[in-house]
């Protein structure tokens, strides 16, 4: 690029080749975009991940401010945060093959438990026995196999994803905040309990000091009329009783 270009960057009468020529960063698919006005005018506006947002989270780039991820699945743009979770939910394992899992013929008999086609020579197990008249078992499960002819096999899938605590300021939301709601409810409410016992303790005793107080007042005054006589307490002894 020589002074003549519209490069914004003034570089008179030198050619600038490699880093020299980055202007700036795209802010959305990261790439160098050099310090020609033209491209750095038109290369953001033209960006196609401008309007990209992230399946799960519904976030556009400016709020969750990270890079951009494509499901290998689906097709659909993914955040950071979701990429793995969501790509693993997304894939299915399909066990739509009627080949034997120790050969490569054609399998005649399926188990629908271990999604698995076996073949005539590999369905005979030495573990568990055939009943006569029912279907060959399952040399890995036991369970009982069908003919592949008559099925159609299905496929399985695993959901996954962080969506699970509650979403902060910004929309993020992850495992920490999962556990940390979990751990604070499991600590509130053993702290609400501890709580209780304490105020029904205290009033447990409040109730004994009263109650004391109040037998020790009834017993005094049910002392005071009393008169027992001339008694040793009293000073008084049988032997200084005066004959008549």
């Amino acid at each position: 690029m020589m002074k003549s270009s519209d490069c914004v960057i003034k570089h008179a009468g030198v050619y600038s080749t490699g880093l020299a020529m980055v202007g700036a960063i795209c802010d959305f698919c990261e790439a160098w975009v050099c310090h020609g006005r033209k491209c750095l005018s038109t290369h953001a506006c033209a960006c196609p991940l401008t309007d990209a947002e992230c399946v799960e989270c519904e976030r556009g780039v400016w709020d969750h401010g990270g890079r951009i991820f494509s499901c290998s699945f689906c097709q659909n743009f993914l955040c950071e945060d979701d990429q793995f979770e969501h790509q693993a939910s997304c894939q299915v394992l399909e066990a739509e093959t009627f080949k034997c899992v120790s050969c490569n013929r054609l399998g005649q008999h399926s188990c629908l438990r271990c999604k698995a086609c076996f073949c005539d020579d590999h369905s005979r197990s030495k573990v568990f026995k055939q009943e006569k008249g029912k279907q060959p078992p399952c040399p890995k499960c036991g369970h009982e196999t069908q003919e592949t002819k008559d099925l159609s096999m299905s496929t399985r899938s695993l959901k996954f994803g962080r969506q699970t605590g509650s979403e902060e300021g910004d929309g993020a939301s992850g495992y920490d905040a999962y556990w940390k709601n979990l751990s604070s409810d499991k600590y509130g409410d053993t702290s609400y309990h501890d709580d209780e016992d304490e105020s029904e303790a205290e009033d447990d005793e409040e109730e004994d000091d009263e109650g004391g107080k109040d037998s020790d007042v009834e017993s005094s005054e049910l002392f005071t009329n009393l008169n027992l006589g001339r008694t040793y307490a009293s000073g008084y002894a049988h032997y200084e009783e005066q004959e008549d």
